[in-house]
């Protein structure tokens, strides 16, 4: 149990997440004078106490001794900066940076990211070389006020840079997202909008021509403006039948695609949903780059998250698009699901070496809450003790696979083109997307950097406007299909609504 009690309601979300990060496995409550103190008399591991006043910040710190040892027994810490409190941008900073230094006293640990504790790190540096700033003070940026490492920050710097010449190939276009929400089954780790395919095949047709509802909208809404992406993702797309399939790209083709379209991507994902029928439908049409995402190479992983496909499906299917001519396939892997280790990890990579694939996506697990994962997870929290040292351990190990990962996409060839984190990941680490050179993943691109408008079609999908000012407007679609069915007007009249009513850029 870790306690931070604030003054004021400030920051909360800024102190949890980083008290979070060097202490994964603790419960921790940040008190506002608002709120009750849930744990009252409870031990604590260590207790705090932030004050915002006119023109300081004071911070303390007393700690109780861990249960690996790190941490002296009653062990004391005092921060005082002088701040101006009007700079809410600085005072974060340097609360964070207070905090973090403090923490990482009292473990002996750092983190890779420092004091970062949002999904987009490489953003900050896409907006510093924007603003004119050089690669050099961009760096000493990264570096001072967030405290991040050499390795990460250069990883930063070269993403950075090479987001920096894709995103001038798609000024002034947008892009269009649909949302497939169907899937074979639904794995233990995921957490997306999906519907098992064997309840809703008698309803897929209904949702395809509700999808082109909102197609046909925003078809009369853009027909002036130039398109540069088009991405098909879920759920899993190809989980469609090879009919609605080839109706949906029909559709989009016919009503969307021109010869400047720089990417059109289906997620095919699951093996289990591919078929040489649907790879001949998606060739048919503009489709440029596709997925085929294993997730791990090991068969006993696979039956236990519930891919209901076999490893040598993986493989038949990555030769099976070869064949049809696909030259851009993806594949995504996620390290550190249940029961894998640094030999499983090996296997899985040296399997994905004989494949040789042009883009390869690096997750680190991260649990979700929505999760049947996560359900389990909590379940064994109540019924087992902590392990000493198990959360360094976890990290340790989630170091050594990125490791390995990034090894091996570097003796694929593939450079590192976008990142991305997510709250609960092993070893406080990333998602790297890796690529051959100009097979990049243009609309993982813009998903990050946030710079162009992205309208979504489908039931979970959201909308992306740029606003005047730089303000960015999300425009959600209900998630549960029943819903989107009988909704679909609704879920129009919200973007028309923007549209008519917004400076959307």
């Amino acid at each position: 149990m870790i306690k931070i009690k604030l003054n004021e309601a400030n920051f909360e979300y800024d102190i949890y997440h980083l008290i979070r990060a060097f202490y994964p496995q603790e419960t921790v409550e940040i008190i506002t004078p608002e709120a009750k103190d849930k744990y009252e008399g409870a031990q604590c591991l260590m207790e705090g106490r932030v004050q915002y006043l006119s023109h300081q910040l004071k911070i303390s710190m007393d700690y109780q001794e861990g249960a690996d040892g790190v941490v002296p027994s009653f062990f004391h810490q005092v921060a005082e900066w002088n701040i101006d409190y009007e700079n809410r941008k600085e005072t974060k900073n340097i609360l964070k940076r207070a905090v973090y230094k403090m923490l990482s006293n009292a473990t002996g640990r750092t983190l890779s990211w420092g004091t970062l504790t949002g999904i987009r790190p490489v953003k900050i540096i896409s907006d510093l070389l924007e603003s004119g700033s050089s690669l050099s003070q961009a760096e000493q940026v990264m570096k001072k006020t967030y405290l991040i490492g050499e390795e990460k920050t250069k990883l930063g710097l070269s993403i950075a840079q090479k987001e920096k010449e894709i995103m001038e190939r798609v000024k002034g276009k947008y892009s269009l997202y649909i949302g497939i929400p169907f899937c074979p089954t639904t794995c233990l780790y995921c957490s997306f909008t999906s519907y098992p395919i064997l309840q809703w095949k008698d309803r897929m047709e209904d949702y395809i021509r509700a999808l082109f509802l909102e197609l046909d909208f925003l078809a009369g809404q853009l027909k002036k403006e130039e398109i540069s992406t088009i991405y098909i993702g879920g759920g899993t797309p190809t989980s469609l039948p090879a009919d609605l399939l080839k109706m949906l790209l029909g559709k989009l083709s016919d009503t969307f695609y021109h010869e400047g379209l720089l990417e059109f991507t289906v997620e095919a994902g699951r093996p289990d949903s591919i078929t040489e029928e649907k790879l001949s439908v998606m060739k048919t049409f503009p489709v440029s780059r596709i997925s085929i995402n294993p997730q791990t190479m090991n068969q006993r992983t696979l039956d236990y998250i519930g891919r209901r496909h076999t490893v040598e499906q993986t493989i038949r299917c990555f030769e099976m698009a070869r064949e049809h001519g696909f030259d851009n396939i993806n594949m995504d892997l996620i390290l550190g699901l249940p029961n894998e280790g640094m030999a499983e990890i090996a296997h899985t990579m040296e399997e994905i070496k004989k494949l040789s694939p042009d883009n390869l996506t690096i997750h680190s697990m991260a649990v979700k809450r929505a999760s049947k994962w996560n359900q389990i997870l909590e379940s064994r929290k109540e019924q087992e003790e902590k392990r000493n040292g198990a959360d360094r351990e976890e990290e340790l190990l989630a170091e050594k696979m990125m490791s390995l990962a990034m090894d091996t996409a570097k003796e694929l060839s593939l450079n590192p083109y976008y990142l991305y984190r997510q709250k609960n990941m092993k070893g406080n680490l990333e998602n790297i997307g890796f690529a051959k050179e100009g097979k990049e993943g243009i609309y993982n691109i813009l998903i990050m950097e946030e710079r162009q408008n992205i309208f979504a079609a489908g039931a979970g999908a959201m909308s992306k406007f740029l606003l005047e000012g730089g303000r960015i407007l999300r425009v959600e679609n209900v998630k549960d299909v029943k819903n989107y069915l009988e909704r679909t007007e609704e879920m129009i009249d919200r973007k028309r609504i923007v549209l008519s009513t917004e400076s959307v850029l």
